[in-house]
């Protein structure tokens, strides 16, 4: 079967052109085909396929840049995010096929201006996960997670402390609780952090009386940065006692929307409108609002 217009009856064999062993010519496609077994690499030959032909005959695609496509991509993360949240496998594949449309984008906006391919990424992934697990491909002993992530760092940073220091594999675009959390681990893996994770309260109350200080004083500015270093302290302290503070917060974020829905499909079964909502019908929803006056 061609992987392409997915007809088999348009499949020659070899023996029919002059075509090296393990391909195939398409009359429909009118293109050589890899005559592969495996579906994954069908599916990797069909998708590149299509993203030559969206790229080729569509108006939309062929506007776009790498610029143009950057807020699609983290948008398509977080909506990876929130599948894996839910625990949706089938949201979990729908969303991964959506990132890995950006992933050969990309590749083909590389191609076109002659810096990359997609193999040249997939090479370059290979090389980096080798590079990184001696552990598997040399001859270093990681026997636990620990090791191995300790490994990792340290490879990382050997590698890009040429170019940028040690903070400098934190990207610049993540949010900012994320990227709090990542620069504290890679200065606590560069030696900088408390002896002690208790220790860490007391640059919390250094970090909070600077706040109150400056509340007092006035001046916008500079409260905003006091308010800034308390964060990035209390940032610290979920670290080095095992918190994510982002996984929590989107939890309790989770959790108030869910609560708003609650009530407020309680509401719409009861033909009840908001403005219009009195005491006795709240008391009935489990809630009781302020009072509305007409």
């Amino acid at each position: 079967m061609c992987y392409l217009c997915r007809s088999k009856a348009t499949v020659l064999a070899g023996g029919r052109r002059r075509i090296t062993d393990g391909f195939r010519f398409c009359a429909r496609c009118e293109k050589i085909i890899c005559d592969m077994e495996d579906k994954r690499l069908k599916a990797t030959a069909r998708l590149l396929e299509v993203m030559n032909t969206l790229r080729r005959e569509c108006p939309w695609d062929r506007e776009q840049t790498f610029d143009s496509l950057r807020s699609n991509t983290i948008e398509e993360t977080y909506e990876l995010a929130d599948a894996i949240t839910d625990h949706n496998m089938e949201g979990i594949k729908e969303e991964l096929g959506d990132l890995l449309l950006h992933v050969v984008f990309y590749s083909k906006l590389g191609e076109e201006e002659g810096a990359f391919d997609f193999g040249d990424v997939a090479d370059a992934l290979c090389d980096k996960l080798i590079y990184r697990h001696p552990h598997v491909y040399g001859d270093i002993h990681a026997n636990t997670p620990d090791q191995v992530k300790e490994n990792w760092e340290a490879l990382k940073l050997r590698k890009k402390n040429r170019r940028s220091g040690t903070l400098g594999g934190v990207p610049r675009s993540l949010p900012a609780m994320v990227k709090a959390y990542r620069m504290g681990e890679k200065a606590a893996g560069a030696g900088f952090d408390w002896e002690q994770k208790e220790d860490v309260w007391d640059k919390v109350r250094e970090e909070l009386g600077e706040v109150e200080a400056e509340m007092k004083s006035g001046s916008k500015t500079d409260l905003e940065g006091e308010f800034g270093d308390l964060l990035f302290a209390l940032v610290n302290a979920c670290r080095l006692y095992g918190v994510t503070p982002n996984r929590r917060w989107n939890a309790r974020t989770r959790s108030s929307s869910n609560a708003s829905i609650t009530w407020r499909n309680a509401l719409r079964q009861k033909d009840i409108r908001f403005t219009r909502c009195r005491s006795a019908r709240w008391r009935s929803c489990g809630r009781k609002p302020r009072e509305i006056k007409n």
